[in-house]
């Protein structure tokens, strides 16, 4: 803590005559002070004004030449209220006007002299005097900052101190408007070496310019011409730009050139030029040239996929309202790629992996450039519609035929998450065709094959693909193809009941085992028959089972698929036994082999009875494949009439277990057609019924409307001639009949 300082009080007589007096005055009364006015206002000495302002000029006329004024500021305040008070503000403050008017007319003079000087020089002198200038005011605002408070304030049209300066500069830039011409065009200068890379004096810049916007002329001496020369500049460099630049060098140059503008902004050019100078620059560089731009580069940056490229083109696109231009583009681009791969029938077997390359990349491009515009994505999905279904059935037959890749059993060495993936990415080529009744039944036959053949991959897997398939089309769309799961889970029962059945034991052969898979004929493919001469152990264990599944369900037809069986054999090779995975029809040649060394092509037909063309096939499996358990003489990759067939003592593999029967799940030309066949008789059926219900309801109807009705009802692709077509048969089978008066109108017959 600090210590109080002590005080000490000393005392003298007179201090005791004080005290003496003031108690007396305690003891007298209080008088009253009264102020009486004078009787006359004290006059002003004569020369009062004069000699005030002559002190007061003195100190502008200090101030206007820097140097030290005489008098000190207080006294130069109260001069100037003194002479406010004694009303001479007025002539006060045109004696300021005149001398500050006289001081600024000599500076802007001395400037416009100046007119062979450098313009670099030149301008730093301009900027010189408008520092000094606007210290001068404040200055003597300072001083004569009573007038400005009162005077000024209170008489209308008198400007403050600061703004008459401001008035006097620009009267006297307008006297010499070569001072103000010579200062923009070096203004301009400067903005254009800076465009031109070179470095310029920015601070310079910027006091110059902030100097017109307090004149209140930045617009009409600085701000029109500086547009002017920037839509010349852009212009003549837009053009060079585009004819000497790589579209991404454009975009680029494009974007550098808007942040370089933005920058200037900020720095140094009046907030209110950033609009117009952004909108010339975007005219003259982007509006004029993006279609060019499109046309020249944008395929090229789709397809090497250069995402931040793209991104500054939608950026650029979007600054200029230029967005569906891109969209075009990007339409335009999906369809011209799809319809080649799509046309391309030489490479249909790379189609769907290509489209779902295609669609992965366009969905980068859409999410990481476009910024997942909804317009964009729309435009994907209709032009992915447009080119998937300018080849009619095959890409829907091709995506089943993929999908039968990815679910069968070695198809895919994918884990189930990405199996799964995989399926999703599938699953919407398949949303894009039209022709979906195509896809369900090619995809009901390959998952036939792969049920039955034991060729799937996961249960799990070909469950889940149904029910995708259910939530995109419904459950009309999927009813068979659950149905022949049913089949599948009602066959293990009704295998284990025979199994469990000891009359069925009895009367099977020794050492077989057999599996049968019981099918509903309405979910299945359709099937050709093909018999053939099954030996004595798989004929009696066929008819064990036919008794005993029929003992169970009277009135019921089984029809053995042979063509669709498979077996197990143990083959004795002199090189060790193996186990062979084959087709039924090649278990019945191989087992003629039991008897033979060699057998010719005729007697094979004759021992199996199995049809030409089918026994062909098998054939090939067997001796002209990579595992041959067959030789063939002579060789070749065709089966021939004369051909011999040998048991191949040789053959050796590595594995116990050896799969041939792979020939099975391949797709002949006859199924192909047939399963295309009855799709289009399919499509007729739903036509028939589709005209009969829409007559049904309107009872009579022209063609045109008729037509109209049907293509929006009908989910398939189809022509108006084939729905004439249609429309003429059920007239035939008088289901409908023309207008007597008018042939273009249908009326339906109850």
């Amino acid at each position: 803590m600090k210590r109080q300082p002590q005080i000490t009080a000393f005392s003298n007589t007179n201090s005791h005559n004080r005290q003496a007096k003031a108690a007396d005055s305690q003891a007298a009364p209080a008088r009253k002070l009264t102020i009486k006015p004078l009787k006359s206002k004290p006059k002003l000495p004569q020369d009062f004004e004069a000699t005030t302002w002559a002190k007061l000029q003195a100190a502008v006329q200090a101030v206007h030449e820097k140097r030290a004024v005489a008098y000190s500021l207080e006294e130069l305040y109260r001069a100037v209220e003194d002479m406010c008070i004694h009303k001479m503000a007025d002539r006060l403050h045109a004696n300021l006007q005149q001398a500050c008017d006289a001081h600024i007319g000599g500076v802007i003079k001395r400037l416009a002299t100046e007119g062979a000087l450098d313009a670099g020089l030149f301008l730093a002198q301009v900027a010189a005097a408008w520092t000094d200038h606007t210290a001068h005011m404040l200055t003597l605002r300072s001083i004569f900052l009573y007038l400005d408070r009162t005077h000024v304030a209170a008489a209308s049209g008198v400007r403050s101190l600061f703004d008459m300066g401001l008035q006097l500069f620009c009267a006297h830039l307008d006297l010499h408007p070569e001072v103000q011409n010579k200062t923009v065009a070096g203004l301009l200068g400067l903005v254009e070496a800076e465009r031109g890379g070179e470095a310029i004096d920015r601070g310079l810049t910027a006091h110059l310019l902030r100097m017109f916007s307090s004149l209140g002329t930045y617009a009409q001496a600085f701000e029109g011409r500086f547009l002017q020369q920037t839509q010349m500049f852009y212009k003549t460099e837009g053009d060079m730009a585009m004819s000497t630049m790589e579209m991404p060098d454009y975009l680029l140059h494009c974007e550098r050139r808007l942040q370089e503008e933005y920058d200037r902004c900020s720095t140094y050019l009046d907030p209110e030029t950033r609009k117009p100078l952004i909108a010339t620059l975007e005219q003259e560089l982007l509006s004029k040239h993006l279609q060019g731009v499109l046309d020249r580069g944008f395929a090229g940056l789709m397809g090497a996929q250069r995402l931040p490229d793209l991104g500054r083109l939608y950026a650029l696109a979007g600054r200029v309202g230029a967005l569906g231009p891109l969209k075009a583009a990007f339409k335009d681009y999906i369809k011209a790629t799809g319809l080649a791969l799509i046309m391309d029938e030489e490479k249909d077997k790379e189609m769907v992996k290509s489209l779902l390359d295609l669609k992965s990349s366009l969905d980068a491009v859409l999410k990481g450039a476009f910024q997942s515009n909804e317009g964009f994505a729309a435009g994907l999905k209709e032009a992915f519609e447009a080119f998937i279904n300018a080849r009619a059935n095959k890409p829907a037959e091709l995506i089943a035929r993929y999908l039968d890749g990815e679910l069968r059993a070695g198809g895919s060495s994918q884990s189930e998450e990405e199996l799964e993936g995989t399926l999703d990415r599938a699953l919407l080529l398949f949303r894009y065709i039209s022709g979906k009744d195509v896809f369900e039944a090619f995809y009901k036959r390959d998952l036939a094959k792969r049920l039955l053949l034991g060729k799937s991959a996961s249960a799990d897997a070909e469950k889940t693909m149904i029910g995708k398939l259910k939530a995109e089309c419904g459950a009309q769309f999927t009813n068979k193809l659950e149905g022949m799961f049913k089949d599948v889970d009602l066959s293990r029962d009704v295998l284990g009941s025979f199994r469990q059945s000891s009359g069925a034991r009895q009367r099977a052969p020794a050492g077989l085992d057999m599996t049968v898979n019981v099918l509903t004929s309405g979910y299945w493919p359709s099937y050709p028959v093909i018999d053939a001469r099954m030996p004595a152990e798989l004929s009696l264990s066929q008819q064990v089972f036919k008794d005993f599944y029929l003992s169970k369900h009277s009135g019921r037809r089984l029809v053995w698929q042979n063509s669709l069986g498979s077996c197990v054999l143990r083959a004795s090779f002199p090189k060790g036994v193996k186990e062979l995975s084959v087709s039924l029809f090649q278990t019945v040649v191989l087992m003629l082999f039991n008897d033979a060394d060699t057998l010719s092509f005729a007697d094979i037909k004759d021992a199996s009875a199995i049809e030409d063309k089918e026994l062909r096939r098998t054939l090939q499996g067997l001796a002209c494949g990579k595992m041959r358990v067959l030789t063939k003489n002579p060789k070749g990759r065709e089966v021939e009439d004369g051909d011999e067939f040998s048991f191949n003592e040789g053959f050796s593999a590595q594995l116990f277990r050896i799969k041939i029967n792979s020939i099975q799940l391949k797709e002949t030309v006859e199924e192909n057609k047939k399963t295309n066949e009855q799709v289009m008789q399919d499509r007729q059926y739903q036509i028939d019924a589709a005209i009969v219900r829409v007559m049904k309801t309107r009872k009579t109807l022209s063609h045109k409307l008729l037509v109209g009705e049907l293509l929006i009802q009908l989910k398939f692709p189809m022509v108006p001639q084939d729905l004439k077509k249609r429309i003429e048969s059920l007239i035939d089978r008088e289901y409908l009949a023309r207008d007597p008066d008018e042939p273009s109108i249908y009326n339906y017959l109850a």
